[in-house]
């Protein structure tokens, strides 16, 4: 038997206004684009989120919860919409009805945070942990970190957090001879499961669907079916990780896209030993084929699978230090508003747009950029940092001051 593990990630940033100028610091304290965000979350909404929600829940019906998928969506996203697209909430809550969706755990601001703060960290997964709860009555059992960020720490750390199951990329410098059609536990757990994204299979939906000059353009159900059925015999997971946006938004309707996904699990049932499962599930039905050693931090991102789409250039780093710099008098201030606005300067996307990267990935960070630089984003992101440091400054002075003022305030004399 295979079993093909579907697991999609739903995430949009809160995104600052790309004008926020040095001459802004100390005068506006409002720093994100509601009308890019309110924009951008409609457009996605839309060409995405309602029409392949209602896609899967009709594929679930039909095929008598046979078909499972899973999604890890980030704390921002809900957020997002919550405000601009109920809607789409809605239809995140009918398909958790079904009990054939599963929902992961990441951090709630889709940070770096465990290379920064473990505190933070811990605390940001039991953010969201609570929302998935709260929202769509799960308590996740599976770990899936910003945009797959992981090493044998981060798999020891999880796993002391009660996780059963934690998802990577099946990096070829990783796996080397082995393949990332099985499950696997990280080194250095005894419980922890480990699943590996089988990227090629992945990225031949995610980024080579539309793709006309690409030599198995047009993909269709049937073929790709078949290249999963190939796999019998040689393999018992096949890891199918991507962008939720993959349908709609980076893969236009246009393309056929939809009409694959409605044809794939048809194509996938013609073969009698092939399944669709759930990371939780797979865990219980799979016995970990050997331990995996991964001492360096890898991604999903770019050729290398590394850090560097975000840590990767002087400016990512400078910024990545600055902000993390500011959390313990961030803490201190104990307003949660503030707090709130420095955990949205922690989203991982604003070191994204500040990648040089302009090689054999440029298209994929100019797509994705909203600033016209990466340099431009630099600037707009210190210059919101250093008014928030201003206002964490005051506002932790101004404490100072009223505290100092209750303690020198005179006893009032009660003697008869």
């Amino acid at each position: 038997m295979v079993s093909i593990c579907f697991y999609f990630q739903v995430h949009q940033p809160f995104r600052l206004h790309k004008g926020y100028s040095f001459f802004d610091i100390g005068a506006n304290h409002f720093y994100e684009d509601e009308t890019a965000n309110r924009e951008i979350c409609n457009k996605v909404s839309s060409k995405c989120y309602i029409p392949m929600n209602r896609l899967l829940l009709e594929l679930i019906e039909k095929h008598k919860g046979k078909f499972k998928v899973s999604f890890s969506i980030t704390g921002v996203a809900i957020e997002q919409l919550q405000r601009f697209n109920p809607e789409v909430i809605e239809l995140f809550k009918a398909l958790a009805d079904t009990g054939c969706v599963e929902f992961l755990s990441e951090t709630y601001y889709h940070s770096l945070a465990f290379l920064f703060s473990r505190p933070d960290f811990k605390k940001q997964v039991l953010q969201h942990k609570q929302m998935i709860h709260d929202l769509f009555g799960q308590t996740p059992t599976t770990f899936r970190n910003t945009e797959l960020i992981y090493n044998n720490d981060l798999a020891k750390f999880i796993e002391e957090m009660g996780y059963k199951t934690i998802i990577a990329e099946g990096a070829d410098h990783v796996l080397g001879w082995r393949s990332p059609n099985f499950l696997y536990q990280p080194k250095d757990c005894y419980k922890l499961n480990l699943l590996l994204k089988n990227y090629k299979l992945s990225d031949d939906i995610a980024f080579r669907f539309s793709n006309k000059g690409w030599s198995e353009h047009p993909l269709k159900a049937e073929k790709y079916a078949g290249w999963l059925h190939s796999i019998n015999g040689n393999g018992e997971l096949i890891n199918l990780f991507m962008d939720y946006e993959t349908f709609g938004e980076h893969q236009w309707e246009d393309t056929g896209i939809f009409n694959f996904m409605r044809k794939f699990p048809d194509e996938v049932f013609k073969h009698p030993d092939f399944s669709f499962i759930n990371p939780h599930e797979a865990a219980m039905h799979y016995t970990p084929v050997s331990k995996i050693d991964v001492p360096n931090f890898i991604s999903w991102a770019d050729i290398e699978r590394d850090l560097t789409a975000w840590l990767g250039n002087p400016m990512q780093n400078s910024a990545s230090e600055m902000v993390y710099a500011l959390e313990q008098d961030i803490v201190k201030t104990k307003d949660q508003n503030l707090i709130s606005i420095w955990h949205k300067l922690l989203t991982s996307d604003h070191f994204y747009y500040m990648c040089t990267k302009w090689f054999s990935d440029g298209d994929v960070h100019k797509y994705f950029n909203p600033y016209d630089t990466p340099f431009d984003a630099y600037i707009v992101f210190v210059n919101v940092l250093n008014d928030l440091k201003e206002t964490v400054k005051n506002r932790l002075k101004s404490r100072a001051v009223r505290k100092q003022k209750k303690v020198n305030q005179p006893i009032p004399d009660r003697s008869l």
